[in-house]
């Protein structure tokens, strides 16, 4: 193993050391997880899922132009973003339920920071912070293989 290497497995037991007290590991004790990541009752912190694909930029969705859709509201900038979004949800949607990729590659789930995102494949996937997806992005293939295996299994 590299040092890199070494370095990159410290600072990924770490963030599962430091996440999963913080965010919650899924399992009996604790419940299960809702199918998509929602605070303030809107999906993805209510911000714009489409807004990554036109404006590649996160963007807060309004009220106005909101949708009820896998259990929870989506909000968009626009209502033209709700549109395209409706036209194929499951496209524009994040992956896993906008739980953070790298946490769900792991085993488990955590929130998310709305600007650290990465568009894969033409798959939006979040992540909880810029650093954690420094290191989701090195290796997001084999991350994908391993959170789509943990998926949905991971909400409990």
């Amino acid at each position: 193993m590299t040092k890199e290497d070494q370095i990159m497995k410290r600072r990924e037991l770490l963030f599962a050391s430091v996440a999963v007290p913080l965010v919650g590991a899924v399992g009996p004790a604790f419940g299960a997880e809702p199918e998509v990541f929602t605070r303030g009752g809107a999906a993805i912190n209510g911000y714009d899922p489409m807004a990554y694909f036109t404006q590649s930029a996160p963007v807060r969705g309004r009220e106005e132009h909101s949708l009820t859709w896998n259990g929870a509201t989506w909000l968009f900038a626009s209502a033209e973003n709700l549109r395209l979004f409706q036209e194929n949800p499951e496209s524009y949607a994040p992956q896993y339920g906008g739980y953070c990729s790298y946490a769900v590659s792991e085993g488990y789930t955590a929130k998310t920071d709305p600007d650290a995102w990465t568009i894969h494949n033409g798959r939006l996937y979040l992540n909880y912070s810029l650093r954690v997806r420094d290191i989701w992005s090195r290796d997001i293939p084999g991350r994908i293989r391993a959170a789509d295996a943990n998926w949905p299994g991971v909400l409990g």
